[in-house]
């Protein structure tokens, strides 16, 4: 499996994204920093997010004055893929 997010911070915004269908990249920031229990840079979180849709995992679209994200099918993939692996790390090692 090839690195797809690089980061915790964009696997956890694909996460999220997965829970919550389409979010304003405010909310999306909100959530995230409520997750973490820390402010975020606005700069590095909206770099985070500009990443994620030129690799082709999350959408932008505008809706008036604000722009809306959400997972793509890539994203939604590469997730469910992460996800299991991760299932299967976590079982070997519980059941060991």
């Amino acid at each position: 499996m090839t690195r797809w997010h690089q980061s915790g911070t964009r696997r956890d915004v694909c996460i999220l994204l997965a829970e919550g269908g389409e979010l304003r990249g405010q909310r999306l920031k909100s959530r995230l920093e409520s997750h973490y229990d820390k402010q975020l840079d606005p700069k590095r979180f909206y770099n985070t997010l500009s990443r994620l849709v030129e690799s082709g995992h999350v959408e932008k679209r505008v809706e008036g004055l604000y722009d809306v994200y959400s997972l793509t099918e890539v994203g939604e993939k590469r997730l469910s893929d992460q996800f299991e692996w991760m299932r299967g790390k976590v079982e070997r090692s519980v059941s060991n």
